[in-house]
């Protein structure tokens, strides 16, 4: 399978998730460490806005697109939250919260791939990733001075979460009857 600029970019993602966890969570440069993760997880998020311009701009959305993109962005967000959980930096509520939300999703996105429905990510999805990659940036950032915006952003991740799945569960839920 010949794969689009779009596809590459998502596969990039991908592959920079454990280049990220280990300056995350392994001591390589020292003090350095946070800013090359805080770097990889920008350029991460970044090739996930720049994939999805190019893939609407030059009609390059794929099947494989609308499955990988959210799927690499669940691995990312995910591999982060871990990451920041493990090293104190984020409340478990929050992570359990958002990586259930991302499990429901999945669970959602494999009935409806048996059924040979691929189900794109909605707006609001859209908007709760960016929202909690801002979160996660500024939690690596870990900058005393935007403390509480980090903490406003953080409760916005959180309600985002919550009324995405509400709106996903309910735009899908004929997923989940019995009828095809």
């Amino acid at each position: 399978m010949k794969m689009n600029l779009p596809n590459k970019l998502t596969m990039l993602r991908v592959f920079m998730i454990p280049v990220f966890v280990l300056f995350m969570l392994v001591n390589i440069t020292g003090p350095y460490d946070k800013y090359i993760a805080l770097v990889l997880f920008i350029a991460a998020s970044l090739t996930d806005l720049l994939g999805g311009k190019i893939a609407r701009k030059y009609n390059l959305v794929t099947n494989f697109g609308k499955f990988m993109d959210p799927l690499a962005d669940k691995l990312l967000v995910c591999a982060a939250l871990i990451c920041l959980l493990s090293r104190g930096m984020i409340p478990a509520v929050v992570v359990l919260i958002i990586i259930s939300r991302e499990f429901i999703i999945s669970g959602f996105r494999l009935i409806a791939a048996d059924r040979g429905i691929v189900i794109a990510a909605s707006y609001i999805g859209k908007f709760k990733t960016v929202t909690q990659m801002a979160m996660i940036i500024l939690m690596i950032a870990d900058i005393e001075a935007l403390h509480t915006l980090t903490q406003i952003v953080m409760v916005a991740a959180v309600v985002l979460t919550v009324v995405s799945l509400i709106d996903y569960i309910y735009k899908n839920r004929s997923v989940l009857t019995d009828q095809e």
